[in-house]
């Protein structure tokens, strides 16, 4: 039986990534895509739940969804097109930019697919680095190809093995920049991410004020917890394919005695 992978994004229907990963999938499957209408970059785990959305089917099997959140996209996905039956994975991405560190959770590339384990749905973030972002042009200069080819391999490694992650993970892959790639890949942990506070505060033509955040500088540094991992943002400056795996449970069961300490 044919194998089905449902794809989203959060860079747009339009987004070069998008494209590149349905050509990359193409071949192990039916692939279809439910893609939010705008980037909807940092928009984090967001469901719409105050607007109405439209689904809007743009060619064969590709779909936007206007106004959704990646969320959106695969809630409606499986609530509409798999009702009877759900996709055999799902997969956003390719991102364009990295998702590295505690930026897993600003990232709607990584909600996308977390999403999809919600539902019992394997499923997998990828996300590529790169120096200069503009989705408004025509075209970038981008080579994908690195990040095609290894999640080709990956898929097609699954749908003959199987998922390797239990129930309620997902597995967050970071692409390093095809002219540093050294043909490997290592398994990570999430690096810490530093917080830089950005923004422009300016008036409006109503001179009312608003500001506008700015572009983050993204400042990671190492984990040092003894459990003999690199960080994801290390291996990817290394020129490896970061592989990390990622737990849905956000509890903190080595502060559990603390709070039973405090006898409240």
């Amino acid at each position: 039986m044919q194998k089905v992978i449902l794809l989203t994004n959060d860079d747009g229907y339009f987004s070069h990534g998008i494209r590149a990963l349905k050509e990359a999938l193409s071949p192990l499957g039916r692939v279809v895509v439910v893609a939010p209408a705008t980037e909807k970059s940092a928009c984090g785990h967001g469901l719409n739940i105050t607007k109405p959305l439209r689904l809007i089917e743009v060619e064969k099997d590709f779909y936007k969804l206007d106004d959704g959140s990646p969320t959106d996209c695969i809630y409606m996905a499986l609530a509409t097109l798999f009702k009877d039956k759900k996709p055999d994975l799902v997969v956003s991405g390719i991102n364009l930019g990295s998702n590295v560190g505690e930026d897993v959770t600003y990232s709607g590339t990584v909600a996308g697919a977390i999403e999809g384990a919600l539902h019992g749905v394997p499923s997998i973030a990828i996300s590529q680095y790169i120096q200069d972002k503009d989705l408004n042009a025509e075209s970038l200069p981008l080579d994908l190809s690195v990040g095609q080819n290894f999640i080709h391999k990956l898929v097609e490694k699954i749908f003959k093995e199987g998922y390797m992650l239990e129930t309620r993970r997902v597995l967050n892959i970071n692409i390093p920049h095809a002219s540093v790639y050294n043909g490997a890949s290592k398994v990570t942990q999430l690096g810490y991410r530093h917080y830089q506070l950005s923004y422009e505060e300016n008036i409006n033509p109503r001179n009312v004020k608003y500001y506008w955040l700015g572009n983050m500088r993204l400042v990671l540094s190492e984990r040092e917890d003894g459990r003999g991992l690199e960080s994801d943002y290390k291996a990817i400056k290394e020129g490896f394919i970061s592989l990390t795996p990622l737990s849905l449970d956000l509890t903190s069961y080595e502060d559990i005695q603390k709070i039973k300490d405090l006898n409240l």
